[in-house]
C-alpha cells in the first residue's frame, strides 16, 4: 500500500476550529476519512514551527490520497502538502531500470 508523508499548517480558521475540537477530535476525523478510502494513519503527531501537523498514511492507491488532498484543501481550513514515500526495495528496483536519457547540452 502506497504510503505518504502528510505536512500540513492550518489557517486562522483552521486553528480556531482545532482549539474547538481539541486535537483528539481532529484525529477521529482523519481516522475516519482516511479509513473511508481504505486507509490507515500509521502516525499523526502535532509539532510547531513551519508546520502544525505531521502525518503517515497509508492508502490503497493515489487516486485516494488525491481525493483527499483536494477535498482538505478546498476547504480553506489547512495548507498541505503530500510527499510519496518509497521503501528501499522500490529505490533499489528503480536503480536497476535503464533510463534513454540526455542531460541537455551533452
Amino acid at each position: 500500500m502506497p504510503k505518504f508523508l502528510i505536512q500540513a499548517t492550518y489557517t486562522p480558521e483552521g486553528t480556531k476550529g482545532l482549539l474547538e475540537e481539541g486535537a483528539s477530535g481532529r484525529r477521529d476525523v482523519v481516522d475516519q476519512v482516511v479509513s473511508g478510502l481504505g486507509g490507515r494513519v500509521e502516525a499523526m503527531y502535532y509539532a510547531f514551527g513551519a508546520d502544525d501537523l505531521v502525518m503517515i498514511i497509508d492508502f490503497p492507491d493515489t487516486v485516494s490520497m488525491a481525493a483527499v488532498s483536494l477535498t482538505v484543501k478546498a476547504s480553506g481550513a489547512v495548507q498541505s502538502r503530500a510527499t510519496p514515500l518509497l521503501t528501499v526495495d522500490e529505490i533499489d528496483e528503480a536503480t536497476r531500470r535503464q533510463v534513454a536519457f540526455r542531460a541537455p547540452g551533452a
